[in-house]
């Protein structure tokens, strides 16, 4: 209890420094926002998105784009975030000098995935807000559509932390971090359905993406945010819930056993 205790005021910390961090705010927090709202006015007059043949139906840019940008959002506030903060305190010595304080190991990932959670979840109201007050999009009215966002939402937001914090390891310095991380997460959100329409990829790079865990994330939250038409441009023609509870749940635990070996704070208390 007292880990937790020392996890909550640790997380406390780490919200107020993540936003004293504007690149930090902008590239992990803002950076979706920007992104839709791009989106939703460059392809405005396009018109709307899976039209029938004889012009009905549809939705707008911002509708189509908004699952993807949550999918986006929660991938760099988990994976990004937490890999560029996590090698940057490695290399300019604040894990060092945290291993010679009282702070237990869990408090320290405690703050770290509160932090996570509470700067996400802040993000996604953001994007809703703007989708919904700018561009007049429809929110789901289904409660079982919110029941669905929220599991994807829990599961895929742990599942980004957990790999944020074994990715921290792979730059060689604190200095590197962005310059290694940014492009690995930068290639995954055009190959997993984000910018992109996923069922316009190549086969072989639709294949390949469905390998990593943002194609499911985005497709889990395009089954809570698309109407039941466009499901059937989905790969195989289904949202496919049980697919992307599979391959989360998958790379949650690949993330924690990476995690474990690759985390180099390491003392008798842990």
């Amino acid at each position: 209890m007292n880990a937790l205790a020392l996890g909550l005021r640790r997380a406390r910390f780490e919200t107020a420094v993540y936003f004293r961090q504007g690149d930090t705010v902008f590239f992990t927090f803002l950076f979706p926002v920007v992104m839709l709202t791009i989106f939703s006015v460059a392809f405005s007059s396009a018109g709307n998105f899976g039209t029938k043949p004889d012009g009905s139906g549809g939705i707008t840019a911002a509708a189509f784009y908004l699952p993807g940008m949550i999918a986006a959002g929660i991938l760099l506030s988990g994976v990004q975030n937490l890999a560029v903060d996590i090698a940057v305190e490695r290399g300019d010595g604040t894990l060092k000098r945290l291993a010679g304080t009282p702070l237990p190991v869990l408090s320290y990932f405690v703050g770290k995935f509160l932090q996570v959670l509470a700067t996400s979840a802040l993000q996604i109201v953001l994007l809703l807000l703007v989708a919904r007050i700018a561009f007049q999009v429809a929110l789901p009215a289904d409660a079982s559509k919110w029941l669905t966002f929220v599991w994807v939402y829990l599961l895929g937001i742990t599942t980004s932390a957990v790999l944020g914090i074994a990715l921290s390891r792979v730059p060689r310095t604190g200095k590197s971090a962005t310059a290694v991380i940014v492009p690995m997460v930068l290639v995954l959100q055009f190959i997993s359905g984000v910018y992109l329409s996923f069922s316009q990829l190549p086969s072989w790079l639709q294949s390949f993406a469905s390998v990593f865990p943002l194609k499911w994330l985005a497709q889990g939250m395009r089954s809570v945010f698309l109407p039941s038409t466009f499901e059937t441009l989905e790969p195989g023609g289904s949202w496919d819930a049980a697919g992307t509870a599979a391959v989360l749940g998958v790379w949650l635990v690949v993330g924690v056993v990476a995690a474990r070996l690759t985390f180099r704070w390491i003392r008798k208390d842990s």
